[in-house]
């Protein structure tokens, strides 16, 4: 496992969500401003130095549902608010996108370029301003810095993380579907056509050398069973540049409806993972890194003068109640309960935190259309 594939997973589950956001916010005729203040809060606490600057040391990926709080947080950090069904759609968007992405990837490093595309777009997001656009260059560079002079074996590593990470998924996104890219059952298709990775040659070839020269005696060739063309040029690593894959850009720039599907036919199928009762030894782990990641975020709350509103992921309110009802339990991100009483009296801002997760699972389903407050977990920071 990889120490430094948090960072990506991060950044590239983000990128997915503004590009999901933004497609609602334009779809329910949001207001301009409201709908830019909602972008511009969510990239600048996304982007929050102090947040950052735990997030890219070296450390383990956690675990689904605590990545799942924190994005949970982040998708509320303005005056937007989100239903649960909703924020499970959004969720479960993010998470096929990127898996997607990472799989087309035809050599380990082009998750960088990847990464390169959302940072990319992320950028045009607050192009208009000018203190959060610094924020992003300044997260830019650091990538650059930390992942640029990785070796091929390292970011092979890095992808092995990302596919254990996403193995259990198989949520089917209409998109997907529609384009054939993905089958009933949740998986994706893998295409044995198009540009074989750069620095590599189309195959079908082999070729026979003495041991001591190096000198080719002879060629074999043979049938690859695929329609592979020639590597296309190699995407720019830099700031400023053709990234060339086309992975990692808004696929929702095209107006066109996503609806996402359980795998399984009924809560009990046997496609859903089972969730263990038993604990977690890593929980405390966990909930201490949750509660440094956390804990470096700046938000503020809004003023009077901001008025919430509710996005809706789905065609009607009637789509989001039938969705929430028909979820399966093991797909479902509740509250994360972790027993730390020790933790509690002796850390007070993991105190604050683990009361904070337990607040967010009794509030009631109009307290979380409603505007009117921030992230509970970042209140008084």
């Amino acid at each position: 496992m990889s120490t430094r594939t948090l960072p990506l997973l991060f950044i590239n589950l983000g990128g997915e969500m503004l590009y999901i956001l933004d497609q609602r916010l334009r779809a329910q005729n949001i207001p301009a401003d409201k709908a830019k203040k909602v972008m511009n809060d969510i990239i600048s606490t996304m982007f929050n130095k102090k947040f950052l600057e735990e997030l890219f040391k070296p450390q383990e990926l956690y675990s689904k549902k605590a990545l799942r709080t924190l994005f949970d947080r982040l998708a509320h950090a303005s005056i937007m608010r989100l239903n649960q069904a909703s924020m499970d759609k959004l969720y479960d968007l993010m998470t096929m996108a990127f898996k997607y992405q990472v799989l087309l990837c035809t050599r380990p490093k082009d998750i960088l370029l990847v990464s390169f595309n959302h940072m990319d777009a992320i950028k045009d997001f607050v192009k208009d301003s000018p203190s959060i656009l610094s924020q992003v260059d300044e997260t830019f560079r650091h990538l650059i810095e930390m992942y640029t002079p990785l070796s091929s074996g390292e970011f092979q590593l890095i992808r092995q993380t990302l596919l254990i990470f996403f193995q259990d998924m198989h949520i089917r996104v209409s998109i997907f579907l529609k384009d054939k890219v993905q089958n009933s059952n949740g998986r994706f298709v893998l295409s044995t056509r198009g540009p074989v990775p750069y620095g590599t040659q189309i195959p079908g070839l082999i070729r026979y050398c003495k041991s001591k020269t190096g000198e080719e005696v002879s060629r074999l060739q043979f049938t690859n069973g695929g329609n592979y063309t020639s590597a296309l040029r190699e995407g720019s690593f830099e700031m400023f540049g053709d990234r060339v894959t086309k992975l990692g850009t808004n696929m929702y720039s095209i107006c066109r409806p996503v609806e996402t599907h359980m795998s399984g036919t009924s809560k009990n199928s046997a496609q859903h993972p089972k969730v263990s009762t038993v604990p977690n030894p890593l929980a405390k782990e966990e909930l201490n890194l949750l509660a440094r990641l956390m804990g470096g975020l700046e938000v503020h709350k809004p003023g009077n003068a901001d008025s919430g509103f509710r996005v809706n992921l789905f065609n009607t309110d009637e789509e989001e109640e039938e969705a929430l009802i028909s979820r399966p339990d093991e797909l479902s991100y509740g509250v994360i309960n972790i027993q730390a009483t020790k933790d509690q009296q002796a850390n007070a801002e993991l105190a604050k935190i683990m009361g904070q997760f337990s607040e967010c699972g009794d509030q009631s389903p109009s307290a979380s259309s409603k505007g009117d407050d921030l992230l509970a977990m970042m209140d008084g920071l």
